[in-house]
């Protein structure tokens, strides 16, 4: 025990003699989780909108004064014809395109029906689909308010029944998107400094020639892993409680389930992580060598986490990958104990498939150490 807690000592003064490694391990982590937790939001803003008004009747400019007092458009001019609307999107100078056809008031009043046209900017496939339901939506509330007005209500007409449907939203009723990212943008935050430091740190000894020292020493290989890796879980820990503060503190992120529990998952979690690390920097020769292996890994397991988008949109074989991906548990772990409460019943299938990740994952690594006497 003695051995292990020298070693730690030893790890701890390295790390903490390296002025210019302390910003990137402590400062940076928590600038990325405020900027990323800000710009990484689904929501379209300033949709810069265009129209074609065919008809010039009060209904078409109310139509136009519904998406110019909405927030999310941002109205621009009108195009005399399509062509000179189709080449400003051409330019990149309008998002979306508003056609309205000749008649069209009089054809509402008369036939109670109308179409109108709708282009829009859908090289970005996502924000064009966040961009159509924001023009279906003033539609639709422009069209109902409409059907009352032109509607007329005879002895022999029965009026319709209209049917109000009354939202209630669970876990973020506000729909704060950063509600959502921020948890997500700390389990990626605490993977990667734990993956990257872990995994050159041994790699490290092997360029300045320490590790060759430290192998012919009595120096058991547990004691020497051990002594190597808490350092790193520590400062995993450290990150995780500084993040949930500023979670708190600036996001507002609420926390409502146990933080023992989340400190148990992660406390597992990083394991995973470190044994990884390890793992890497068993079959590597250089820091670059081992950096770009765990960037490469790293890469894949965030993208198909359902950080950024949702696992059920993914096809079925990535589905079935995404079950060998440890940050896909601890993303759903940190939403479901800091968003819904839950206990560690509801975490206990993420708890025991990380701690069997943990377990393959240490062995792996501790059996492909090799330490020579």
């Amino acid at each position: 025990m003695k051995t292990i807690l020298y070693i730690i000592q030893k790890e701890f003064k390295q790390i903490f003699r390296n002025k210019g490694m302390l910003p990137i391990i402590f400062v940076l982590p928590l600038l990325q989780l405020i900027i990323l937790s800000n710009a990484a939001t689904f929501e379209v803003q300033h949709i810069k909108f265009g129209y074609i008004d065919g008809d010039h009747s009060a209904t078409s400019r109310a139509l136009v004064e519904k998406f110019d007092a909405s927030s999310y458009f941002e109205v621009l001019t009108d195009f005399p014809s399509e062509v000179q609307a189709s080449a400003a999107m051409l330019r990149g100078e309008v998002d979306v395109v508003l056609n309205i056809p000749p008649y069209f008031e009089r054809d509402l009043q008369k036939d109670k029906h109308q179409s109108l046209g709708v282009t829009i900017n859908a090289i970005d496939g996502a924000a064009a689909g966040v961009e159509n339901v924001y023009v279906t939506q003033i539609i639709q509330g422009f069209n109902q308010g409409l059907r009352v007005d032109l509607q007329q209500i005879t002895d022999q007409q029965v009026q319709a029944m209209a049917i109000e449907t009354i939202p209630l939203f669970w876990y973020n009723e506000t729909l704060n998107y950063k509600t959502f990212m921020v948890p997500g943008i700390l389990v990626l935050l605490v993977t990667m400094i734990t993956l990257f430091l872990s995994g050159m740190n041994i790699v490290r000894e092997k360029e300045i020639g320490t590790l060759e020292q430290i192998n012919v020493t009595p120096i058991k290989k547990r004691q020497f892993i051990i002594g190597k890796l808490f350092p790193f879980w520590v400062i995993g820990m450290g990150l995780l409680t500084i993040g949930l503060i500023i979670a708190k503190l600036i996001f507002d992120v609420p926390i409502l389930g146990s933080l023992p529990l989340m400190y148990l998952y992660t406390s597992i979690y990083i394991l995973v992580v470190l044994g990884i690390g390890l793992f890497i920097s068993n079959y590597t020769d250089t820091q670059q060598q081992a950096m770009f292996i765990a960037w490469f890994f790293t890469v894949i397991f965030i993208l198909m986490s359902g950080l950024f988008t949702p696992i059920e949109s993914m096809p079925k074989w990535a589905q079935v990958l995404t079950e060998f991906n440890p940050i896909k548990y601890f993303v759903e772990v940190m939403r479901m104990v800091m968003l819904k409460g839950s206990g560690f019943m509801d975490i206990l299938p993420q708890l025991s498939k990380t701690l069997l990740y943990a377990l393959i994952m240490n062995g792996l690594a501790v059996w492909s150490y090799r330490k020579t006497s």
